[in-house]
C-alpha cells in the first residue's frame, strides 16, 4: 500500500501544476526533441536520438510519480492543527541548547522541503526527533557530528 503524505494547500496547488506541465508543454518539448533528432537520419548511430528517447523515458517517470504522489496525497486544514505538540506542518520554533542558536522550521511532506524558506521534511531526521514533544520538552537528535539538544520554544501552525 502506498505510504499517505500530507500536504498544505499551497504544496498540493504547485504538485498539480507541476503536474500539468509536464503532462502538456513538457510532453511538447520532447517530442519536438525527438522528431528534430529523427529528422537528421539514420537512428542507429544517432546520439542525440537515443538522448531524446532516454528524456522522454524520465519525462514519464516523473510524471508517474507525480500521479502515485497526488493519488495518495491529504490535506491538512492548517486551521485544526494541535498546537500542544509537534505535528506534521507544525511550525517549531526550538534552540540549540549548546550555542543558544534559535531557528524555526516548518514540518512538510518531503516534496515541500526548502531550507531556505524554513521548510524540513517530516522524514529529516530533526523533524523526527521534534515529532510528538511538546513546548518546553528537550529534543536530542542524533545527527552526523554527534548529539544535539534542542529546546522546543513554540510550536504554531
Amino acid at each position: 500500500m502506498a505510504e499517505v503524505t500530507y500536504f498544505t494547500e499551497e504544496g498540493l496547488r504547485k504538485l498539480k501544476e507541476e503536474l500539468a506541465y509536464l503532462k502538456t508543454e513538457g510532453r511538447a518539448k520532447i517530442a519536438n526533441a525527438i522528431a528534430e533528432a529523427r529528422d537528421k537520419g539514420d537512428l542507429s548511430e544517432n546520439a542525440e536520438y537515443d538522448a531524446a528517447k532516454e528524456a522522454q523515458g524520465l519525462h514519464e517517470a516523473k510524471i508517474a510519480n507525480l500521479e502515485n504522489t497526488l493519488a495518495t496525497a491529504r490535506l491538512i486544514d492548517e486551521s485544526k492543527l494541535d498546537t500542544s505538540k509537534v505535528l506534521a506542518l507544525s511550525i517549531v520554533k526550538i534552540k540549540n541548547k549548546k550555542n543558544g542558536a534559535v531557528m524555526t522550521y516548518q514540518l512538510v511532506a518531503e516534496s515541500e522541503a526548502d531550507l531556505k524558506s524554513g521548510k524540513i521534511s517530516v522524514k529529516s531526521p530533526i523533524a523526527q526527533g521534534l515529532l510528538g514533544k511538546s513546548k518546553g520538552d528537550t529534543a536530542v537528535i542524533e545527527v552526523p557530528a554527534g548529539k544535539i539538544e534542542f529546546e522546543i520554544v513554540e510550536i504554531s501552525r
